[in-house]
């Protein structure tokens, strides 16, 4: 499909009056539309399509449409009717009544066009630059960031299932473009009584030898269906179908061949890393995450927020990331993106995950950003114990790199050097002698050689973060950091309200694509909460707290 890209059109005659008509006070799609005008334009979109071809639909329309269908919840084809037969869609996007829309499926193209396209963030984007032209978003004072869990659009599989329907998942795509091929090279009619239907648990043996025999099993068909696909009698574009890349993937993750030639399943302590483990062959992108207690198969979001009191408090950063990425790599893309918006806070409210020493000297010598939460504590054992001597304790002169301990003994080595992370640190050791004949020796050192060592950062790292924990003891740190609480009701609106904890999709792509859009639907709603002065901040209080004078 060709663009020929069209300016923004008016409001046909007959469809304002229609409207009103039916909605005299308005609502929030024909609010959109009079206070933030067509928010999209062709012209944005014009390098997803070819240059020939039969005309496209306007682009600009199905960008507010596929943010309308997530305001609502709707499927596509609850979309596309919506599209035909309601009268304030169509004034939002300055249809005739007459109109007849278009097939469901042209929502799912758009999408496609937009992940082809790497252009996911021009719906926020553009978003961000229509609200801040209209007055409603400006740079914050304060901006709040936080992270949480989302549930991929997959069946939970234990190890053996997730083996066994991976060689399925191959068979069946397998099947769909070269049954002829496949039915030439199955070995027997057992593989269509086992394959045929969906590996579940209740499927499978319950004594641990007996799962291992059959996973062995299942192991030595992979190995053969995939040592047929690589035979040099069958077609090379076998091998570039997805599920048969997946298969080769799993089996190189979960099984080996032993000295005698034979294939073993491996330890489970010897597959590879959370980051890298494909957890279900539907959605090879799919992480095994771990926060806390909380355990999922999936991926993160991130998101942050405005929370000036003066304004609404909008979206104005979304990034979608794998269940295993930490919190504080994040944290640096925040403040970039923000940046290049020109939306910096002053002050960044974040949770103890979104913050190191590093980050704190960055953010505000690159960005001038005040990155405030709870700082790192000290780790070593000695704090945490409640009476031995920690970090805190030590007197340190950088000037002379030399340390003092509380009693009284110089350090003798001070020597720069790199950690397992390849951060510059500070190595310092004490006397041998000063420790051996130290009364508090037992509560200073465990090491075998009773000699007290100490690792320092660099002195501006250190002196910011032990500024930082100095400054979270304060009542003002603990009032402005109440601020930081609101996100959760954010994340909490977007779960129950956008359906944001589950993917509507498999795959990263179209995950983050949906992320994308639904914090363009909160934006929306919030909006029109703001024109229409149903905007609270914070939970709102009781019907009986409301009496109160």
């Amino acid at each position: 499909m060709s663009l020929h890209p069209q300016p923004p059109s008016q409001i046909p005659p007959d469809t304002v009056r229609v409207a009103l008509a039916a909605f005299p006070k308005g609502n929030i799609y024909m609010r959109m539309r009079d206070e933030l005008g067509t928010i999209y334009t062709d012209g944005a979109f014009a390098p997803l399509f070819p240059l020939q071809g039969q005309p496209a639909l306007a682009p600009a329309r199905l960008g507010l449409i596929t943010i309308m269908q997530f305001v609502e919840g709707l499927t596509d084809r609850q979309a596309a009717d919506a599209v035909r037969s309601r009268i304030d869609w169509k004034y939002a996007l300055s249809l005739e009544l007459t109109d007849r829309g278009f097939d469901f499926s042209v929502l799912s193209e758009f999408r496609s066009r937009l992940i082809k396209g790497g252009a996911e963030q021009e719906l926020l984007e553009k978003m961000l630059s229509c609200l801040s032209e209209k007055g409603l978003l400006k740079a914050p004072k304060q901006q709040r960031t936080d992270s949480t869990h989302i549930l991929a659009a997959i069946r939970l599989l234990g190890r053996l299932e997730n083996i066994g329907e991976t060689l399925r998942y191959a068979l069946n795509s397998i099947a769909a473009v070269a049954p002829d091929w496949l039915k030439t090279i199955i070995p027997s009619t057992d593989w269509y009584e086992f394959y045929g239907q969906r590996i579940q648990e209740n499927r499978l043996p319950s004594s641990k030898e007996s799962r291992n025999v059959l996973a062995v099993k299942i192991g030595a068909d992979g190995i053969y269906l995939l040592d047929a696909i690589w035979s040099e009698l069958t077609p090379s574009w076998l091998r570039q179908i997805k599920a048969v890349e997946i298969l080769r993937q799993v089996w190189i993750q979960q099984f080996y061949f032993d000295e005698s030639g034979s294939i073993q399943l491996r330890k489970a302590a010897n597959c590879p890393p959370p980051a890298i483990l494909i957890n279900s062959p539907y959605d090879p992108d799919a992480r095994g995450g771990n926060k806390r207690t909380q355990t999922w198969t999936g991926y993160k979001v991130h998101l942050s927020e405005t929370c000036d009191e003066d304004a609404p408090h909008l979206i104005t950063y979304v990034e979608t990331e794998s269940a295993t990425t930490k919190d504080h790599e994040v944290t640096e893309n925040v403040h970039q993106t923000l940046a290049d918006q020109e939306l910096l806070p002053d002050k960044h409210l974040v949770d103890a995950g979104y913050i190191d020493a590093q980050l704190l000297v960055d953010s505000k010598n690159h960005y001038e950003v005040d990155l405030i939460g709870p700082a790192p504590g000290d780790s070593q054992w000695q704090s945490r114990a409640g009476k031995g001597f920690g970090l805190a304790n030590f007197e340190i002169d950088w000037e002379q790199e030399k340390v003092r301990c509380p009693q009284g003994k110089f350090s003798s080595t001070w020597k720069e050097r790199l950690n397992l992370y390849q951060q510059p640190v500070i190595a310092v050791r004490f006397k041998k002698a000063d420790c051996h004949s130290c009364p508090f020796r037992p509560d200073c050192t465990r090491d075998k050689s009773g000699v007290r060592t100490i690792t320092l950062r660099p002195k501006q790292l250190h002196e910011t973060l032990f500024a930082a924990r100095a400054r979270q003891q304060t009542s003002e740190f603990k009032e402005q950091y109440a601020a930081r609480a609101g996100i959760e009701g954010t994340i909490s609106q977007g779960t129950r309200a956008f359906g944001l904890r589950r993917c509507r999709y498999q795959g990263f792509p179209k995950t983050r694509l949906q992320h994308i859009i639904t914090v363009c639907a909160i934006n929306l709603v919030r909006v029109w909460e703001w024109w229409t002065d149903a905007y609270t901040f914070g939970t709102p209080p009781s019907r009986f707290a409301a009496l109160a004078p």
